[in-house]
């Protein structure tokens, strides 16, 4: 391999390891919801919000 190959497998690993360092960067300011794992409170939680659904629709 001449220099001209090892110069460009370099550029392409630094390409890859900076596009990584890139993403962590950009992905790191993304908010993560708090998710409940408890499926009886998100059951509660979805029969609350559908009967408050239906008193507003029957108010108006």
């Amino acid at each position: 391999m001449d220099n001209l190959d090892v110069l460009l497998i370099i550029g392409l690993v630094l390409g890859v390891i900076w596009s990584n360092i890139a993403l962590l960067k950009y992905s790191a300011k993304f908010k993560v919801p708090v998710i409940n794992k408890d499926p009886l409170k998100l059951d509660e939680a979805h029969q609350q919000a559908s009967e408050q659904q239906k008193q507003q629709d029957k108010a108006s």
